[in-house]
Parts: C-alpha cells; sequence; structure tokens
C-alpha cells in the first residue's frame, strides 16, 4: 500500500538525543543546583530539607504525569514548593534562574545521537516537513536542548507539552504540529521511543507510527507490547529515510 507521507513528526528525548549519564545521580546534581541557586539568592534558608522535598515534587510528578495527560510545569512544582515552605513573592527572575541552574545540569549529558543531523538533513533534502512533539515540564529547556543539538532549523513547529498544556498520547500535542501545516492526519509519521506516548497517541489521531528501539525504555514499554503496535519498527534514525521511500513506492 502506497502512503502520501509528507509530514515527519519526532519525539526528543532518546528519539533524536540520548542521555550520557546514570539518571538518580545526575538527578541528585541538578537538585542541587537548583537548591544551591535558592540559598545563594536568600530565599531559601533549610537547604537539605529544601532539597529532599523538591526531589520529592519531582517523583510525584514523574509518577502522575501520565494519569491524564495534563502537562504539570517545573515552575508550578517549584513555586507550590516554595509556597508550602512559607515563601511567597519569589520573583520570575528568580524562578527562572533557579530552574535554569538546575537545567544546566541535565543539558550537560544531553547530545544529539550520532545520525540525527544527517537523517534530518536527508528527510529535508526528500521534500518532508518536519516537526518536533515532545512532552517536557519546560519549554525553555526543551529550546535550549534543541539548539545546542543544532537541530532547530530542521523543525517548521516544535510542539512542547509545557506549553500546550497537555501531553503525548493526547491528540492535541498531534494536532497542534499538524494544524501549523493544515495537514491531515494521513499524511503524516510520528517518530519516538515511547509505545504508550508516540505510538499510541499516532495510531490513535490517524498519524502512521514508527517505533526507534535504540533507547527504549524496556520498563517503560513493557505494559504496551502486546496492545500498542506501531506500522514499524526501527533501531537508529538513518533507517528511516530509505524506509519511507519504500512507503511511497508501496513496497511495505
Amino acid at each position: 500500500m502506497q502512503r502520501n507521507i509528507q509530514y515527519v513528526l519526532f519525539d526528543l528525548g532518546n528519539t533524536l538525543l540520548r542521555y550520557d549519564a546514570p539518571w538518580p545521580g545526575s538527578l541528585e546534581e541538578a537538585i542541587s543546583a537548583l537548591t544551591n541557586y535558592l540559598v545563594e539568592n536568600g530565599i531559601v534558608q533549610q537547604a537539605d530539607e529544601f532539597h529532599n522535598a523538591f526531589r520529592a515534587k519531582l517523583e510525584q510528578y514523574y509518577t502522575g504525569r501520565d494519569e491524564d495527560n495534563t502537562e504539570y510545569t517545573s515552575l508550578d512544582s517549584l513555586n507550590d514548593l516554595l509556597h508550602e515552605f512559607g515563601i511567597d513573592h519569589v520573583s520570575f527572575l528568580h524562578l527562572r534562574g533557579a530552574l535554569d541552574a538546575m537545567y544546566a545540569v541535565s543539558q550537560s549529558y544531553w547530545d544529539a545521537e550520532d545520525d540525527a543531523v544527517s537523517t534530518l538533513k536527508q528527510l529535508q533534502a526528500s521534500g518532508y516537513r518536519l516537526g518536533l512533539v515532545t512532552n517536557a515540564s519546560d519549554s525553555a529547556d526543551v529550546n535550549t536542548l534543541v539548539d545546542k543539538a543544532k537541530i532547530r532549523s530542521f523543525f517548521d513547529v516544535i510542539a512542547i507539552s509545557a506549553d500546550v498544556g497537555l501531553r503525548k498520547p493526547h491528540p492535541r500535542m498531534f494536532s497542534t504540529a499538524l494544524d501549523f501545516w493544515k495537514a491531515d492526519p494521513s499524511q503524516a509519521v510520528m517518530i519516538g521511543d515511547l509505545l504508550s506516548a508516540d505510538i499510541l497517541g499516532a495510531n490513535q489521531y490517524g498519524i502512521a507510527s514508527i517505533w526507534i528501539t535504540r533507547r527504549a525504555s524496556k520498563s517503560a514499554n513493557q505494559p504496551f507490547m502486546d496492545s500498542v503496535k506501531p506500522d514499524a519498527v526501527v533501531d537508529r534514525l538513518e533507517e528511516i529515510p530509505p524506509l519511507l521511500s519504500t512507503w511511497k513506492m508501496g513496497l511495505q
């Protein structure tokens, strides 16, 4: 069957980017950077207590973020915790500064996959329009990562759940991108590492789906292995352009 794919949507983390550090240790390092910023600016006094409370707040977010597909931003989490500590009226400048200190740590560990730029170049040269559809609790962090990876110029549209207010697999994440082009779902394909967010969301919205397994979390994907089926599976990004060529010719 031929497919008239004109628009290619990508997830970001563990799809176009890889994380080169153990998560628990780097998370502690990031929270310490945020806490230190607040202490140094005279906003927080109980450093250890605040550090532990913010870790618990993040763990609560990680556990509950996919329950109703509503995005709860890092700014909201930080503001709420400061209020719980009786700290009100913190300027946006200081809130943003604390978050930037935290994300500077994790940003140092994210890098573009070795075949990311070459794949995006090949797809763009072949006439495909490219978009980014990513779940993230902080829009500024995503934009920094995109610029660090030097991939912004490839994308017509970047849909971030922190901006949309909803997370994949909610259809609004996908419609945000497709509406930019006034495109029909049947003209698009979504590429990502999570069966629950990327593949299920695309399938439900009528978008073709490609599951990339190179960095796919076994534990996160295991509950969906039997129920969520992608249209194709690849290990590396460089497999995507030739795969789409076979779809165009009806050879899949």
